[in-house]
């Protein structure tokens, strides 16, 4: 069994990484910053409608990989991430240069660093699936989910402590660096795939939409986040009702949660070479909807500790990580290696969209009918999740044969 290639790993998880830190930004250093200076919620409300390229990519992906991937011609990656990051670099020196409090130019200038790193994620996950050999998939994918938390922390938690200290100029300068150095060892890299067959289809969503590998794709991530995803963005607010401080939660959440993140996706890069993706994804949503159960019940007696919510909590995100570490590596699998920005990028939209929904979902139903009506309704998702996860193994296994 070949070893993972670390160069490529290493290239790939920087850029991972560095997408993380504009989503962290953006989803948590902002709009604490902007609250601090007075803004409504209905502002940062507006803020965080920059997050929406990430939900439809898929929209481009095809100009994109057709660009990126042309046929009977040399794959351009490093070209293209060489011509798109210096946008996502410049928006985020923009905001440096705006300050916080100038809603209009920043909304603008944050859109286009969220246009941007969503399009450099295109071409990475194109790349990341024609280089990486199949039984190396699982280390891609411990990169990319891996990479995810460890921007997260940075942008959203780094960042903060930084503002703390310096300001917000200085910190927002200081990020765009860390976004060029990040992105240095993928532009460095060798960009060293084979050229793509000059008689290959071109590339399209509708050609995506027809595989059948694509199809069960599809409605594996739709189930799998069904079960795992719908309730996590009411685990915050329960820890605070529940009577934690915000320095509990920040350093849970700044230090716990992106350790066990990190050690989800390290381990699931580890476990994949070894069981079966279908498995490891069924043993983290097991472990998910027994947390949720668990929220459930805390919610329902109330009194809990802080250490069996931080438990469960941290319980939480590694099994989040571990288990999408898992769902990413069988989908590269359903990638056509034709079309591998198109088809991955669509499984990804599809995984915003779908949490997107659920998110929304749960808060409305959070205000009206409780914590442990909706912890309890996400552990029966993810029982309906487990228990169908063996017909979607055997649908993708026909998929694949198609």
């Amino acid at each position: 069994m070949s070893a993972p290639p670390l160069r490529l790993i290493i290239g790939l998880g920087g850029l991972y990484v560095g997408q993380s830190v504009i989503g962290g930004v953006i989803f948590t250093g902002l709009p604490a910053v902007m609250r601090q200076n007075g803004a409504s919620l209905n502002d940062i409300a507006l803020i965080l409608l920059t997050v929406l390229p990430w939900s439809f990519k898929f929209l481009w992906a095809p100009a994109l990989e057709r660009f990126r991937s042309p046929h009977g011609a040399r794959r351009r990656s490093r070209l293209t991430i060489g011509l798109v990051g210096p946008f996502a670099v410049g928006a985020v020196v923009a905001c440096a240069l705006i300050g916080p409090t100038a809603l209009g130019p920043l909304t603008i200038a944050m859109m286009v660093a969220s246009f941007s790193s969503a399009t450099i994620d295109i071409a990475c996950d194109g790349h990341a699936v024609e280089s990486l050999a199949e039984q190396n998939r699982g280390w891609g994918n411990a990169a990319q989910v891996g990479g995810a938390y460890l921007g997260s922390a940075i942008g959203g938690g780094l960042f903060l402590v930084m503002i703390d200290h310096w300001g917000w100029r200085p910190s927002a300068l200081i990020m765009a660096g860390v976004l060029v150095a990040l992105a240095a060892p993928f532009l460095l890299m060798p960009d060293d795939a084979p050229a793509a067959a000059a008689d290959r289809p071109r590339q399209s969503l509708m050609r995506a939409f027809r595989r059948p590998q694509v199809q069960a794709g599809l409605l594996l991530v739709a189930v799998y986040v069904l079960g795992q995803k719908w309730a996590m963005v009411l685990i915050g607010p329960y820890l605070v009702d529940a009577g934690l401080s915000l320095t509990t939660i920040g350093s849970v959440n700044g230090i716990g949660v992106t350790a066990l993140g990190l050690a989800g996706a390290l381990g699931g890069g580890w476990v994949l070479k070894r069981i079966s993706a279908f498995r490891v994804m069924a043993w983290a949503l097991a472990a998910q909807l027994a947390v949720m159960f668990a929220f459930a019940l805390t919610a329902s007696l109330g009194g809990t500790s802080a250490t069996v919510l931080i438990g469960l909590s941290l319980t939480s995100s590694g099994a989040l990580a571990l288990g999408f570490t898992a769902l990413y590596a069988e989908l590269m699998g359903s990638s056509s290696l034709d079309q591998a920005g198109v088809d991955f990028t669509l499984f990804q939209s599809a995984d915003a969209i779908v949490s997107l929904i659920g998110w929304r979902l749960a808060g409305s139903f959070g205000d009206v009918l409780g914590y442990g009506f909706c912890f309890g309704a996400a552990g029966l998702f993810g029982l309906l999740g487990l228990s169908l996860m063996p017909w979607l193994r055997r649908r993708n296994d026909r998929a694949a044969l198609a």
